[in-house]
């Protein structure tokens, strides 16, 4: 009896040694440090950009995994310049994701079967579901948009809405398309007026739409171009895109549908990590994945020194707006129509 209770004791001290043994080396294997390549199209300057890298700091300081996550950006890069610069970060060995942050998919398909251990992230309209080892993200704005259309179709005097834009594509139309139907939904008197610059940077020809907008009688500008001038001219209200855009024009700028990456960066280092730690292979997707208000991929900027410009009521009546949206109950349609065919 006591013989085999000895035997016992030995098999179960074996046991839990291999156990311990095998936790202590899967802990060793993990990963402890994460290093991003970061392929820019505008600049740190432009809420494209900077929000992006704003988002990297505050999921830095999150430490997922416990990760020291260290990150390297390029200067706005396009086209074959662009598919240069990810292949010298593939072929230094020292990165582990190439964050390539926009239209980029035909630079990354010449390299994604070359360096397999490499996540490659694309981001926006124009790009190619690839799979594997590529990631595809989208950023909508329409929500935050839609409670800015709320807002100015509330307010406005003349029932007349201007938006000023880049470029038509995807994730341009739903937002604009997005801001009218917040309005249309409070001033069935709504009218629009929508304008494309055509170039993604152009200060004049950005402050020469809004200013012929504001002369046909538009009160309320959603800004896309980031040219406040002509608002500031006319003292009227205008609305930032993708940042908060206050500090551009405190006395214009009422509010701002912001970007947060927060969530699109989490998930990429998951996937990441599962491939990494677990050996999970990768699993890229084919169809855009977008992070919704609810899910903390987008909200509104406050009202900073503006706020006294809505009524106390109404400022309420916006909060539940918000909040009906982050909770789920109510969900903004996407439109990707272009917005200048509309009524």
């Amino acid at each position: 009896m006591l013989l085999g209770v000895k035997y016992f004791a030995i098999a179960a001290l074996a046991i839990c040694t291999l156990l311990f043994t095998t936790a202590r080396d899967s802990i060793a294997s993990e990963p402890t440090q994460l290093n991003i390549a970061v392929i820019l199209s505008a600049g740190i300057d432009n809420g494209w950009d900077g929000t992006l890298m704003q988002a990297f700091e505050r999921v830095r300081d999150a430490k997922p995994h416990r990760l020291e996550i260290k990150w390297k950006y390029t200067d706005p890069l396009w086209g074959d310049d662009a598919g240069d610069a990810m292949r010298l970060f593939a072929e230094s060995g020292q990165y582990d994701i190439i964050w390539a942050h926009s239209t980029f998919s035909d630079q990354v398909k010449k390299l994604k079967d070359e360096f397999p251990d490499i996540l490659f992230v694309v981001v926006g309209s124009g790009n190619e579901g690839l799979g594997g080892n590529q990631y595809w993200l989208y950023k909508r704005v329409h929500e935050p948009a839609y409670v800015l259309g709320y807002i100015a179709g509330k307010l406005t005097q003349s029932a007349k809405l201007g938006a000023v834009a880049t470029f038509p594509a995807d994730d341009v139309n739903d937002e604009i398309n997005a801001f009218f139907a917040g309005a249309k939904s409070v001033n069935s008197k709504i009218t629009r007026s929508v304008a494309f610059i055509e170039s993604w940077y152009d200060p004049a020809k950005a402050g020469e739409f809004t200013a012929a907008q504001i002369a046909t009688g538009a009160d309320f500008i959603l800004q896309l171009t980031s040219n406040f001038k002509a608002c500031e001219a006319a003292r009227i209200l205008c609305f930032g895109n993708f940042q908060d855009q206050n500090s551009f024009s405190p006395s214009t700028v009422l509010s701002s549908a912001v970007a947060l990456w927060d969530p699109d960066i989490q998930w990429i280092i998951e996937e990441w990590w599962s491939h990494k730690a677990l050996g999970k292979p990768y699993a890229g997707n084919t169809s855009a994945r977008w992070f919704s208000m609810r899910e903390g991929g987008t909200t509104v900027a406050p009202f900073h020194g503006l706020a006294d410009r809505l009524p106390a009521d109404f400022r309420n009546e916006v909060e539940k707006l918000t909040a009906s949206i982050v909770d789920g109950s109510f969900q903004v349609r996407i439109d990707t129509a272009d917005p200048r065919t509309a009524d």
